[in-house]
């Protein structure tokens, strides 16, 4: 831990604390908040609080952590989770619900590099430490396909070919109504919601993401669609057919019916990933699928009962 000691000028002064830290430190309002929480910050030999204000010039000492440690995935078997592919290069998981792709920060739960330690799978140290092989990941309200790269090489050629869109991503998705036209492409701008952070939203400014849909049945108050997806920004099916006023179905974050998932026993939002194709580092093209799992399974025959 280290001691900065700042002179607060006229343009900090007036401020609340975490601001005009967070200005001065370049560091988040967040990070600022936490260390104002240890008592880290003192203004003329006073602890402060978040919302006191700075008095410009007076001088103020910040306690500034250490570098953090590397999270690092934990072997810790992953019930339900299904290795679909494996090989010297590449390792193709069926991921279920409730399972993120590695570890982050305020996640407490089971990964899929757990799993894979867990099972004995190595993969490559390609990466950094806390997501050595990952090359995409699923939301980890998200389940279906999921490729980690065991080889160098294949961490390379994949990471290149997300890059690149040349790998076929599909999924299955149930939203609510029925999107007009039955099949389309959304083309919108995806980033961080100005006012929510834990949420993204279609924006101005933000990255361009293309979304493919096909419906594949349309029941009375539900369509199951075929979604290809030609970018990969976070939350992209479900910002994408939420801003169309047809979010997934059991996906409260994105405006969906809590009635109608209780319904259907969701606890989660209906969104499957039901294959994935790409270019082997070997140079076969592999496509790898997998079923729908048995929660969404019971809550499609829910509706094609109505």
């Amino acid at each position: 831990m280290t001691v900065r000691r700042l002179p607060i000028p006229e343009g900090i002064g007036g401020l609340r604390a975490d601001q005009g830290l967070s200005k001065l430190l370049g560091l988040s309002r967040s990070a600022v908040a936490e260390i104002i929480a240890q008592d880290g910050v003192r203004q003329d030999d006073r602890v402060v609080s978040k919302s006191t204000r700075l008095a410009p010039g007076t001088w103020v000492d910040v306690q500034l952590p250490g570098p953090k440690q590397p999270l690092l995935p934990q072997a810790e078997e992953v019930v339900g989770m299904k290795i679909l592919h494996v090989d010297s290069d590449v390792v193709v998981v069926d991921k279920p619900v409730g399972v993120a792709a590695h570890p982050t920060v305020g996640w407490e739960g089971k990964t899929v590099l757990g799993g894979l330690a867990a099972a004995g799978i190595d993969v490559t140290t390609s990466g950094p430490p806390e997501r050595k092989g990952i090359v995409h990941r699923l939301d980890v309200g998200t389940s279906g396909v999921m490729v980690v790269a065991r080889s160098e090489r294949a961490y390379t050629l994949l990471k290149k070919a997300f890059r690149e869109r040349t790998v076929d991503k599909t999924y299955h998705a149930v939203v609510q109504g029925h999107p007009d036209p039955l099949e389309g492409t959304i083309e919108a701008p995806i980033g961080r919601h100005p006012k929510k952070s834990y949420k993204f939203t279609v924006i101005e400014g933000g990255k361009m993401a293309v979304t493919h849909y096909e419906t594949l049945e349309a029941f009375r108050e539900a369509s199951l669609l075929k979604v290809h997806l030609e970018t990969g920004r976070t939350h992209q099916i479900r910002v994408h057919f939420s801003s169309l006023h047809h979010p997934c179905v059991g996906d409260p974050m994105y405006g969906c019916d809590p009635k109608l998932a209780k319904r259907l026993g969701l606890k989660r939002q209906w969104l499957h990933a039901v294959s994935l194709g790409f270019d082997h580092p070997n140079g076969r093209h592999l496509v790898i699928s997998s079923d729908y799992p048995e929660d969404l399974s019971h809550a499609l025959d829910i509706l094609r009962q109505n």
